[in-house]
């Protein structure tokens, strides 16, 4: 039977105080906490299964609030999940949920989030704001989310700007988020990630990794190579594998 394996780690990195990252994974979720060690789960591949990540806007009051809310609710809505219109209307779903949760508090909290759908045959991307989802193959990795951030000025690499996320601003505000349809078959395998994992290291070095391990050893990896980078923000991230009969 075909299957999805998803081998994932949060963690809040060396400067931070707070993790304010969360994860969903099926009907599992991991909050605004610490993962020791890269956690391992087996799905059958068959109903919706959504795997992604949310990163609580820094700097502001409630983004662990926002991001747990987020997961949760696309938990609870995974399984119907089974076409681009309905990705869309979960997110929007969780936009306006983050905007009634702060109840019209300036503080305005907010969320980024990214991650995808599992179907049999395909996969349904999606992102609001610049939290990535990767997919890895022998051409290198490829990114198939969408930044939500300005342009970057000569020889800048990052930025923790974005231009839309879910909430983070007083008073509500639609949001169009990116959802991208693509085969799916065994072998497949896929990075879901925070700008926590994406800002410390350059895609050659998520690329290297990847190439070298798999499932947990490769989460672990990639999480040892962000806290060398100086783990200057939290960091949340997924490699799912999909598996044959």
């Amino acid at each position: 039977m075909p299957y999805v394996a998803v081998s994932a780690l949060s963690h809040p990195g060396l400067l931070r105080e707070r993790n304010e990252d969360s994860l969903v994974i099926g009907p599992w979720t991991l909050c605004a906490t610490v993962t020791e060690s890269p956690q391992t789960l087996v799905f059958p591949l068959g109903t919706p299964l959504v795997v992604a990540v949310a990163d609580g806007l820094g700097g502001q009051p409630g983004g662990d609030v926002a991001s747990a809310l987020v997961v949760r609710r696309l938990a609870s809505t995974g399984p119907a999940l089974t076409g681009e219109d309905a990705v869309h209307d979960a997110l929007n779903a969780c936009n306006r949920a983050v905007f009634e949760a702060a109840g019209g508090d300036r503080t305005a909290m907010g969320t980024t989030v990214a991650g995808a759908v599992f179907l049999p045959g395909s996969l349904l991307a999606f992102n609001v704001g610049d939290s990535r989802v990767f997919a890895a193959s022998h051409d290198g990795l490829r990114q198939l989310s969408v930044d939500d951030s300005p342009p970057l000025a000569p020889g800048q690499r990052t930025t923790s700007l974005v231009t839309q996320c879910l909430g983070g601003t007083p008073t509500y505000r639609a949001v169009r988020p990116h959802v991208t349809t693509t085969p799916l078959s065994p072998g497949d395998r896929y990075l879901v990630c925070t700008d926590g994992v994406t800002d410390p290291l350059t895609t050659d070095v998520l690329d290297a990794v990847l190439r070298e391990h798999d499932d947990g050893r490769a989460v672990f990896e990639v999480w040892k190579a962000a806290i060398e980078a100086g783990g200057p923000d939290n960091i949340t991230l997924a490699v799912v594998r999909v598996g044959g009969e």
